[in-house]
């Protein structure tokens, strides 16, 4: 049976290939889906992106019923949203957090993850190649979980 994989995707994502690129990349939220589908083509992967804390819950609480694992890149609300971390506990299956950038080494801010607290490990850095990253991470848990 096909791994179950929700990949849920944060505020101003949906600008990516425009935004500072610099420090996010020149790629858009679509070639990265399309990167993740096509390297993974053996997995049902869900792909998702909100501006907006309350859906991203909600993509949550739906990635808990369908997922064996989700992968996150909660963007900003990475280092605000409470919400995010009880609903990755909530759900009970693993989290991969995810960033292009690498947050540790930007403004001081964006030094504490809420999410990270929830999740079973972080990939930060590699630009697109992070979801590729966590990807094979939500594989091999996934398959190691049954």
């Amino acid at each position: 049976m096909p791994k179950a994989i929700h990949i849920i995707n944060g505020p101003n994502l949906n600008l990516l290939g425009t935004r500072e690129p610099e420090i996010y990349g020149s790629q858009t939220l679509a070639d990265i889906e399309t990167l993740c589908r096509d390297a993974a083509p053996q997995a049902n992967i869900t792909f998702k992106q909100s501006n907006i804390e309350g859906e991203l819950v909600d993509f949550i609480q739906e990635a808990g019923r369908d997922a064996d694992v989700i992968i996150i890149n909660p963007a900003a609300y990475t280092h605000t949203s409470v919400a995010l971390y009880d609903a990755l506990k909530a759900v009970g299956i693993p989290a991969i957090e995810i960033h292009l950038s690498q947050p540790a080494a930007r403004e001081s801010f964006r030094r504490r993850s809420f999410v990270s607290e929830a999740a079973v490990g972080t990939i930060s850095g590699f630009g697109a190649e992070s979801y590729l990253l966590g990807l094979q991470a939500a594989l091999n848990l996934a398959k190691a979980s049954g």
